[in-house]
């Protein structure tokens, strides 16, 4: 999984929004979300170096994922998430700082689409398949 992996200065130690991160990305992908997106917030936006966004299946998988992701951030990390729209679970919000997580179902992400707001349509894909080139035809 790509993400930065900066160091914080005269240290090899990386920085706490790379570490949490990634801790975002791994305990997404150990829930089985789909179409996990991460988008690089540092220099566009002062609420947060990282914004990610993925689907569940179900609302009940995007509460699941939420209330796991909360709890592991708050063992890793010290750090409490806020959750938000938890008791629907069409759309939910965690606020772990300089990570913000967006968790829907499939027909509430394509409604709201928040990668095109953002600009980053065209980048759309999974983010374990970020590294592969795009299928012919596509640019």
């Amino acid at each position: 999984m790509p993400a930065s992996t900066a160091a914080l200065p005269g240290t090899n130690e990386p920085e706490p929004s790379a570490v949490l991160h990634q801790l975002v990305l791994r305990s997404l992908d150990d829930d089985q979300a789909v179409e996990t997106v991460s988008i690089p917030l540092a220099g566009k936006s002062s609420i947060a170096d990282h914004m990610v966004i993925a689907s569940g299946r179900s609302s009940r998988q995007v509460a699941s994922m939420a209330q796991k992701l909360a709890d592991r951030i708050k063992q890793e990390t010290g750090r409490i998430a806020r959750l938000e729209g938890l008791p629907t679970a069409d759309w939910v919000l965690i606020d772990a700082g300089d990570v913000i997580v967006h968790l829907f179902r499939p027909e509430v992400r394509s409604f709201y689409n928040l990668e095109r707001m953002w600009g980053f349509e065209e980048e759309r894909r999974p983010v374990v398949d970020a590294a592969e080139s795009p299928p012919a035809g596509e640019a």
